[in-house]
């Protein structure tokens, strides 16, 4: 696991992405016919999309989201990989926000309560904060001289 670094929970992270996004099209696509929704009347943004079960606009919801916050953790990944900050922490800590990203996913498209999806999704948040913060100690933003 530890010898492709950084990029291992990146290319872990896109393929859940992917999954998703056939889980979308699986869902998507059947709720569509039985509702009747003509693909012409929403190709330019309208949005009939309201008249959809809830089961395949969690899953949406969670594909668009994958491309939000995620983008942050690659380009983190990314620097730390080019910088060689491929410590087992770093790694470690890229495994776990993936992981707990798709927690996350699996939350948002299945139960969807609420409460523990935010402290999933702000339990990842601190470990894609961590990770910002060891890729400024690696440029020199952060000087931890001070506890030697």
């Amino acid at each position: 696991m530890y010898e492709h670094g950084m990029i291992a929970p990146v290319v872990a992270l896109v393929i859940w992405t992917m999954i998703m996004l056939v889980w979308l099209y699986a869902t998507r696509i059947p709720a569509m016919a039985k509702a009747k929704v003509d693909p012409e009347k929403i190709k330019d943004g309208g949005a009939p999309f309201d008249m959809l079960p809830v089961g395949p606009r969690r899953v949406a919801s969670n594909y668009n989201h994958l491309h939000e916050q995620p983008t942050l953790f690659y380009a983190i990944c990314f620097a730390l990989q080019f910088m060689d900050q491929t410590q087992p922490i770093n790694i470690g800590l890229a495994w776990l926000y993936v992981v707990l990203r798709i927690l996350h996913s699996l939350i948002q498209a299945t139960v969807n309560i609420i409460m523990i999806r935010w402290l999933v999704f702000m339990a990842a948040s601190l470990v894609l904060a961590a990770l910002a913060f060891h890729a400024a100690m690696a440029v020199g933003m952060v000087d931890m001289s001070f506890l030697h």
